[in-house]
């Protein structure tokens, strides 16, 4: 039985998506340090609103996991393995969730000029978070003779399943697209008061091969 050929990269997408549950938990910790630095002074005089370094440092590790972008996608797995002249083979059309985001309990530091108004955050570069495995259908599958389908074939099958939906997605941009969304929400939310955010990331030092 002749499969479906595989996809392309950019026809393998089937939905970007956005988490906002915990950008909303990011926004509901920056009004409350809004609100806390523009409580009424003692003389009745408001006070000058001021972000200070440590707020920010633990608003950002209150969520530590910031999920920006989410990618729909499927993909063709095919498993072929021969063993005594025997053949065994699958093709599986399957369809998964990626998400992709950064990770700020790491590599995540803050810096804040009052005089200025002024934040610096250095963000480390987005990374894939989660991988679900939302349908597989089976189009095409034989055993062979003397070399049938064992527990560790369906363990591989579902190693390669997970890794192929890992690797359309950075294909497609996902990683890229995470960066992007995740500085733009944090500019957004930190950037109150008069403040002025900017976003940094650190440095990659790529070693020459040999």
């Amino acid at each position: 039985m002749t499969g479906p050929s595989a996809p392309s990269p950019q026809g393998r997408v089937l939905r970007w998506g956005f988490v906002v549950a915990v950008l909303a938990l990011l926004l509901i910790g920056v009004l409350a340090v809004r609100r806390a630095t523009s409580t009424i002074a003692t003389l009745g005089q408001p006070a000058e609103p001021r972000i200070t370094q440590q707020t920010v440092v633990e608003r950002l590790r209150e969520v530590a996991k910031l999920v920006a972008t989410e990618m729909t996608l499927r993909d063709v797995v095919i498993y072929e393995q021969t063993r005594f002249a025997s053949t065994k083979k699958v093709l599986l059309v399957v369809t998964g969730k990626v998400s992709a985001g950064i990770d700020m309990e790491h590599g995540t530091t803050v810096s804040i000029d009052s005089a200025d108004k002024r934040i610096t955050v250095t963000l480390p570069p987005a990374q894939i978070l989660g991988v679900d495995v939302l349908n597989v259908t089976t189009y095409d599958e034989r055993a062979g003779l003397l070399n049938p389908f064992t527990p560790e074939d369906r363990d591989i099958i579902q190693r390669r399943i997970r890794g192929q939906l890992i690797t359309a997605a950075r294909q497609s941009g996902i990683l890229e697209h995470a960066d992007q969304s995740a500085a733009k929400v944090l500019t957004e939310l930190l950037g109150r008061d008069g403040y002025t955010v900017e976003i940094k990331r650190p440095l990659v030092v790529t070693q020459p091969a040999g």
